[in-house]
């Protein structure tokens, strides 16, 4: 019941601040995928979750570290985006357990590979979490670039500007060629660079790390 009134009552509101959604047609109808988007700011929350939530009608699972859940109107955002607290100090094990069962039953996960906002509006070195994610669930990974979110609200602000964002969103990334090889340090890296210069990418963006 909360998250039909939230989506009645927020997703008009954000819609203001989307200028544009390309690439929607891409987006997987029939299996679960992994939602994975450079981050500058609250509002990508709030964009990917209107977007997606909007075009399938589905509730979505976001990755999100638990220090989010700590106000009030944080943890209110985050039942509607059907978020999961991730203990960074302890690994994140309990919350990769449950993404990888949720994507085994057709669900959508949501992670920013930065693990945090940027300070600057450029793409950060990514962690190596969604790769590992990806090859767990052997789910397809959607990359998402995001333009123009950092110049609405920044790290540090907390009242957004009335500005408009981009949201691009690329093809399915599969890594099954992948599949049958242990998971080591190398290729864990070698799959989150696939991902991240595909971000990069959509959001008219370099990756510069390896």
């Amino acid at each position: 019941m909360v998250y039909l009134e939230l989506r009645i009552t927020l997703v008009p509101l954000i819609k203001l601040w989307i200028k544009k959604a390309n690439g929607l047609e891409n987006i997987p109808k029939k299996r679960g995928f992994i939602v994975a988007a450079n981050h500058s700011s609250y509002m990508d929350h709030m964009i990917i979750g209107t977007t997606i939530i909007s075009h399938l009608n589905k509730k979505m699972h976001w990755l999100a570290k638990k220090e989010h859940f700590e106000t009030f109107f944080q943890r209110l955002w985050h039942v509607y985006i059907g978020a999961i607290p991730l203990d960074r100090q302890s690994g994140g094990k309990e919350a990769l357990r449950f993404a990888v069962k949720a994507l085994k039953q057709k669900k959508i996960i949501v992670i920013y590979p930065e693990g945090t906002r940027t300070l600057t509006g450029k793409i950060q070195e990514a962690r190596t979490g969604v790769a590992r994610l990806a090859l767990l669930s052997k789910s397809p990974v959607m990359p998402v670039g995001l333009i123009g979110t950092f110049h609405i609200l920044p790290k540090g602000k907390y009242v957004p500007k009335f500005k408009r964002a981009t949201m691009n969103i690329g093809k399915p990334m599969y890594f099954d060629k992948y599949y049958k090889r242990p998971i080591t340090k190398r290729l864990l890296r070698k799959v989150t660079t696939e991902i991240m210069k595909e971000i990069a990418r959509l959001s008219n963006q370099k990756y510069q790390f390896d």
